[in-house]
């Protein structure tokens, strides 16, 4: 199985195990972290899943739909390694990633 790694917003480091095809935001929400409000469920309406991935994994993400950018646009924490974790599915290719969730706007 693949893994990553999840840091809370209080520090807390969560190994997840990785399945493929799975968003990382289920991903993390089914590991217990519940700082991670994701309200609109994966439908990318909201910004409340934003995480930080390891600049190590950028290019093995899919790229950023016209939506997800406007979303992003909309907080005041967007950094260039900003992603809504609704959009980015786990594949094998992002194991050992570590994705760190963004302050709450």
């Amino acid at each position: 199985m693949s893994n990553f790694t999840v840091i809370s917003r209080n520090g807390q480091i969560v190994p997840v195990e990785g399945r493929d095809g799975i968003s990382i935001m289920e991903h993390i929400r089914d590991a217990g972290v519940d700082e991670l409000l994701a309200l609109c469920g994966g439908c990318c309406s909201c910004a409340t899943c934003h995480v930080y991935v390891d600049d190590d994994f950028q290019e093995h993400l899919p790229s950023l739909s016209v939506d997800e950018d406007d979303l992003l646009d909309s907080s005041d924490h967007r950094r260039p390694q900003s992603r809504l974790s609704c959009q980015v599915r786990f594949t094998a290719e992002l194991a050992g990633m570590i994705v760190t969730l963004a302050p709450e706007d």
